[in-house]
């Protein structure tokens, strides 16, 4: 055994052990690790900063803002992991739910209850926050969970997963069902992929390249999301300052988040009068664009787009502009270049935005709103601990629900198969 899967080993014992009692610890103990673990985030607040200062402090110059802007925490962004926690904490148990219960000819009784998945793997890059919203998730869930923060946010994910740690010391329960990598060795990742037989699911946060490593090497399931190639359709019918509204918020208020659209598709009636309008109000707040040849004939100022342009995650000041004929044409579109994450359609015919929602195969649609809604808070689950674009168990953010499977109950009174 090599020493990657030693030490992966000995997390995922103590995982496993540690999952058993927590999935039978009642809610009222779970809450109490989480309302402990968000008093210990703001107790510890400033050194959690100090500690993302280091991080900061050891990024490479190329390194982009939108990047730097996902990696920083300030006194307010601990305050709202604080937050969360103590959301999830008043959310309802997840645990012992009855989803299905009916009764047989024989007088036996079957319940299809919820129960916790077991011991979770979760690697996440540059957001440190993710980890505690997603330790917050698992506690909550029941799980145990083993955390891999990126390299470049190693300090700050020691420090939130500290108080974590607090939180379920409080509470009478075992440490280890939050675990966190001894380091950034990527050796260590490949262990925790590997670890088929202490480990039930991995979820990837993050880019490109590290979804795609996941999925290519991993034994154990993965629940996993490709880029988050983000659409905005602007119909003929929209309301013309509704559509400029929500397309600063969806592609400016923050750049860097998976829910951020990537791509405006405007229909060709309305483009005219309202794109040189919606270009403006983004060049004002440092976006910049590349756009197809009929947007350039509007605006003669914006940039061509390439042939790879559409089929890009920005994560970026950067949107990608094309002029459609139709909701048929936005939707052929988006089935060529995205990635079936989040879409959204600014529309007053209902009928349109029924075909367009009807039409997406993306986990997530919106009819006039922004697609940073696409967020496990704004969805009511206190938090997530990813988006899912895939079809098997989970699609969308993933919250409580989605971190439960079930078992089966049957209850008898002397049945016998004779």
């Amino acid at each position: 055994m090599s020493d990657a899967a030693a030490i992966l080993k000995g997390l995922t014992d103590k995982a496993r052990q540690a999952a058993r009692v927590l999935a039978r610890a009642d809610e009222a103990t779970r809450n109490l690790a989480l309302n402990a673990a968000a008093q210990a985030l703001r107790a510890n607040s400033a050194a959690i900063v100090a500690a993302n200062e280091q991080d900061l402090a050891g990024l490479s110059a190329d390194r982009t803002a939108a990047f730097r802007d996902r990696l920083t925490l300030t006194p307010g962004r601990v305050e709202a992991m604080a937050k969360g926690l103590e959301d999830v904490a008043k959310l309802p148990d997840p645990l012992g739910r009855i989803l299905a219960e009916w009764e047989r000819p024989n007088g036996l009784l079957f319940r299809r209850v919820a129960v916790p998945l077991g011991v979770i793997g979760m690697i996440y890059e540059s957001r440190p926050n993710v980890g505690a919203d997603a330790a917050a998730l698992c506690i909550k869930s029941g799980n145990a969970v083993i955390l891999r923060g990126g390299g470049e946010s190693l300090n700050s994910a020691r420090a939130i997963h500290a108080a974590m740690v607090e939180g379920l010391t409080a509470a009478g329960l075992d440490p280890a069902c939050v675990q966190i990598l001894p380091s950034a060795d990527r050796t260590l990742v490949g262990a925790l992929l590997q670890a088929a037989e202490g480990v039930d699911l991995i979820i990837p946060r993050g880019g490109k390249t590290l979804v795609e490593r996941v999925q290519r090497e991993a034994r154990v399931p993965v629940l996993a999301h490709a880029d988050g190639l983000n659409h905005t359709y602007v119909h003929a019918s929209a309301d013309p300052e509704m559509a400029r509204r929500v397309l600063l918020d969806a592609k400016m208020r923050r750049t860097g988040i998976c829910g951020a659209t990537e791509t405006l598709l405007i229909d060709r009636a309305i483009a005219p009068s309202l794109l040189p309008h919606i270009v403006d109000d983004l060049a004002a707040k440092g976006c910049t664009f590349r756009a197809d040849e009929t947007a350039r004939s509007i605006v003669s100022t914006l940039p061509p787009a390439s042939a790879a342009d559409f089929d890009t995650e920005w994560l970026d000041s950067i949107l990608s502009i094309a002029v459609v004929d139709g909701v048929e044409e936005a939707l052929d579109h988006i089935a060529r270049h995205g990635s079936a994450h989040t879409e959204a359609i600014i529309a007053e015919d209902p009928e349109i935005a029924a075909a367009f929602m009807n039409g997406t195969d993306s986990a997530v649609v919106l009819w006039n709103a922004s697609t940073q809604f696409c967020d496990g808070g704004e969805f009511g689950f206190g938090a997530e601990i990813g988006i899912a674009t895939g079809r098997m168990h989970a699609r969308g953010p993933v919250g409580l629900e989605q971190l439960t499977c079930y078992r089966y109950e049957v209850l008898g009174n002397g049945q016998v198969r004779g």
